[in-house]
């Protein structure tokens, strides 16, 4: 049996027993009242219960409507351009090579007898770097010598006997015939002296070249040679470097500028240099000349740098970066490159003003790499999107965040 039909015939049989029995009423009748109320509690407490599931129900529904409109508005980064500057600086990589620099051949040949300079020396012009024995050569001039002393004597007697023709012509003693020959035998005897001692002194000048010496100041920076070599000179000899020798005082630079800046260079401009090995290390250079024409292939201007490195600092071959300040453009502004978008009707950047996207064409005036110049359509207070998607439309709604923020607004 249920509770109900309990319930309901326990009433009965308290209704019985309170007729056959008025005194015994009155408990009968308290506890059908309790029964009363406790089923009323439950009833109300099921409907409370019910009521509840159905509006936290309803509550969840409006909440995740709420979340899905949010979630169909994208997010998106922004960013602000920088202003334009009135002097641009663009870091260009250059060599660095020595004033002068030069390799030191002999000029005559022999064995080196010794040398007095390594690499590293330092070396001032006319300094003696090696000797060189030329046993051969000294033999040359020594012929060569005696040769000239035999032709001095047979123009000496030349010019005698033709004095003495000369003299016996005037007293017509002898032919004119005669006296023209010996005057030609004369000529002919100075000018075999001429010979002689134009050999004696292309033999001493090789002579001369049994010392090498310094051509300029400078750093010995290589030595291939050694005592006992056999060193050759000649036309039909493959000659050989002794010495390598570069001036350091001073040093040539020489950069390669983008034909987009070719403009703006100009001579007698002094510029800055580091070092990637001395980062914190400035150097101070004048840009002295430029090759005046455009290279072909890499499109740039080859442009020399002169530095004063009387303090050594700067070494030949030295990778460095050459620190150029260009007119800039206060009325441009710089973008990132990751910025724009490039559309088939022209370059445009997406930007955002009261939440809704706004394609607006722009123009690049320099190309930096990472970032890009826009000399129009922009102005420093836009906020542009960074990475916008291909499929991003005119007049979309969107949300935004600071470059480098979590977290939407």
């Amino acid at each position: 049996m249920t509770n109900t039909a309990l319930i309901e015939n326990e009433n009965a049989q308290a209704a019985q027993v309170a007729v056959q029995s008025p005194g015994a009423a009155a408990p009968g009748q308290r506890k059908g009242k309790l029964a009363i109320w406790m089923v009323t509690a439950a009833a109300t407490l099921l409907a409370a219960g019910i009521l509840s599931g159905i509006h936290s129900r309803v509550s969840a529904s409006s909440a995740l409507a709420v979340v899905a409109a949010q979630s169909s508005v994208p997010t998106v980064r922004v960013t602000c351009p920088q202003s334009g500057e009135q002097i641009q600086k663009i870091d260009l990589p250059g060599n660095v090579e020595a004033f002068n620099d030069t390799p030191i051949y002999a000029r005559t040949s022999g064995y080196l007898q010794k040398w007095y300079v390594d690499i590293g020396s330092h070396v001032h012009q006319g300094q003696l770097m090696a000797e060189i024995d030329t046993p051969e050569l000294d033999q040359q001039l020594q012929q060569a010598q005696a040769d000239l002393k035999t032709a001095q004597a047979n123009l000496d007697i030349a010019a005698i006997t033709s004095k003495r023709w000369q003299n016996l012509l005037v007293k017509n003693a002898v032919s004119k015939q005669e006296t023209d020959q010996y005057l030609s035998d004369l000529a002919a005897r100075q000018s075999a002296v001429s010979a002689s001692e134009a050999n004696v002194r292309r033999l001493q000048q090789l002579q001369s070249f049994e010392q090498l010496t310094a051509p300029f100041d400078g750093v010995v920076t290589a030595r291939n040679t050694d005592i006992g070599d056999l060193v050759e000179a000649g036309a039909n000899s493959q000659p050989k470097e002794l010495f390598h020798l570069a001036a350091l005082n001073r040093l040539r630079v020489y950069v390669a500028v983008p034909e987009a800046y070719t403009n703006a260079v100009t001579d007698r401009a002094h510029v800055t240099l580091t070092e990637v090995d001395h980062p914190d290390e400035t150097f101070n250079g004048v840009l002295v000349r430029n090759s005046q024409a455009i290279d072909q292939q890499s499109r740039t201007l080859n442009v020399e740098v002169d530095v004063n490195n009387a303090n050594g600092r700067l070494l030949p071959g030295a990778y460095v970066f050459v620190h150029l300040q260009l007119p800039g453009s206060p009325h441009s502004v710089t973008l990132p490159s990751n910025a724009l978008l490039f559309r088939a009707e022209g370059l445009r950047a997406a930007v955002v003003r009261q939440n809704r996207v706004v394609l607006v064409p722009v123009s690049i005036g320099h190309d930096y790499g990472s970032t890009v110049e826009i000399i129009s359509g922009l102005t420093p207070q836009d906020a542009v999107i960074l990475d916008p998607p291909d499929s991003l439309a005119a007049g979309a709604t969107v949300k935004t965040i600071a470059a480098g923020k979590q977290g939407g607004a």
